[in-house]
């Protein structure tokens, strides 16, 4: 027999009891979409994981300004939340050489205006090194200039979602806008970063120098002297990070006269170590979700050899019958098994066009990252074939070592 006999006789004898083959394939149906789905949010979720190292740096530290409470539970004044200082990030730079840039800033939230437009946003006091740190890259116009940094000028950098919502098409740069009351030239645009790792929109920001921001913008504050909310490291190579990280804290408890035992008013956090953590978090669950739609491919292929063993129970007589007139042993075990693989494919072709579906709307309405490509549709169709032929095969086999005098001597 053929390819093209096997095929129809098995299609035919499959037919006799559809209700029966549908049932079946309906444990692979469910694995199918199962793998498709799963398969497709692990390798989304990877993909905003990649997209959030090179977001922030995999050779970055952020150290974080603020004290803890103080002994016998009693909170410190407000203004020791400023912890950290210029001169911290300066020594910092002086003496830790891995460091390759450091940047002190200040942040908050403003009403910025132009003409009839207005835009609540985030704006950000920065250093010379934040642009480098942080991977900001100037679209248009120009970055600031050096007696921005020392002046104070009232120069602004705008975030793309910030341009468009007060400009559109408008140029905006040498336009005059409002940061709360405030005056400001734009000096330069930033080029579009999108949707950042933890689902925040990048570009809705907007920069101004940091002596700017301490003045002009936080000045009713009464901050002390050169403070600075955070400070951004960049070590200059990855393996140094965290070696980097223990100098700087030491170097930090020695400037802020912490003695031995007493907590940190500082917090410093390895943007590397938060990845790690988030990277091992996703394989763990992509790991909870395989398993799952493995165990379903598993129970569908069970189904499909138990239905195949009852087959060749009730069709004894019609094997001996085939094996009567000249079919082999292998002409046998090949219908059982294409009888099989057929139960398996129709499953693996239901189960594509629903897990492609239903990854898509999970991507549209859930809050989970889809990645869905060819070669999870084509991963999918690989298991619901092995499906087939590993779960088909004993039946097939069984068929085919039976004694055509007996298989004939059954009613």
């Amino acid at each position: 027999m053929n390819f093209l006999e096997v095929l129809r006789t098995a299609v035919f004898a499959l037919r006799g009891n559809w209700l029966r083959s549908a049932l079946t394939s309906l444990g692979v149906i469910i694995g199918i979409a199962a793998v498709i789905v799963m398969v497709s949010v692990g390798q989304g979720t990877q993909q905003e994981i990649d997209k959030l190292v090179s977001g922030l740096g995999s050779n970055r530290l952020d150290i974080s300004s603020g004290a803890g409470r103080g002994t016998g539970g009693a909170r410190m004044s407000a203004s020791s939340f400023f912890t950290l200082n210029e001169g911290d990030a300066e020594a910092i730079r002086e003496e830790i050489p891995e460091v390759q840039y450091v940047a002190g800033s200040l942040r908050g939230g403003t009403q910025v205006v132009y003409a009839e437009n207005n835009w609540s946003t985030q704006w950000q006091g920065v250093q010379p090194d934040f642009f480098d740190i942080n991977g900001w890259v100037i679209a248009s116009g120009n970055g600031f200039e050096a007696r921005d940094y020392s002046g104070g000028g009232k120069t602004v950098i705008l975030g793309e979602t910030v341009r468009r919502e007060l400009f559109g098409d408008e140029d905006a740069v040498g336009q005059t806008i409002r940061l709360g009351r405030v005056p400001f030239t734009v000096a330069g645009t930033l080029k579009p970063k999108g949707q950042g790792g933890f689902g925040q929109d990048q570009d809705d920001i907007l920069l101004v120098p940091l002596e700017t921001g301490r003045r002009r913008l936080l000045g009713a504050m009464g901050l002390p002297t050169g403070a600075v909310m955070q400070i951004a490291v960049g070590v200059g190579r990855a393996e140094d990070v965290t070696y980097a990280q223990g100098e700087i804290e030491a170097l930090l408890r020695q400037r802020h006269k912490i003695q031995p035992g007493a907590d940190d008013d500082f917090t410093v956090r390895n943007i590397a170590e938060v990845v790690a953590t988030r990277t091992a978090t996703t394989n763990l669950m992509s790991k909870l979700l395989g398993a799952v739609a493995t165990i379903c491919l598993i129970i569908g292929g069970i189904g499909i050899m138990n239905i195949m063993l009852v087959s060749v129970t009730e069709r004894i007589r019609e094997i001996g019958l085939r094996m009567a007139v000249g079919a082999g042993p292998s002409d046998i075990r090949r219908q059982f098994l294409a009888e099989a693989m057929v139960i398996a494919m129709i499953g693996g072709v239901i189960g594509i066009a629903i897990g492609v579906v239903g990854a898509l709307l999970v991507g549209k309405l859930g809050s989970l990252p889809v990645a869905l490509n060819a070669k999870v549709v084509g991963l999918a169709a690989a298991f619901s074939i092995a499906t087939g032929l590993f779960f088909g095969y004993y039946p097939a086999r069984k068929a085919s070592l039976l004694d055509p005098i007996e298989a004939l001597r059954q009613q």
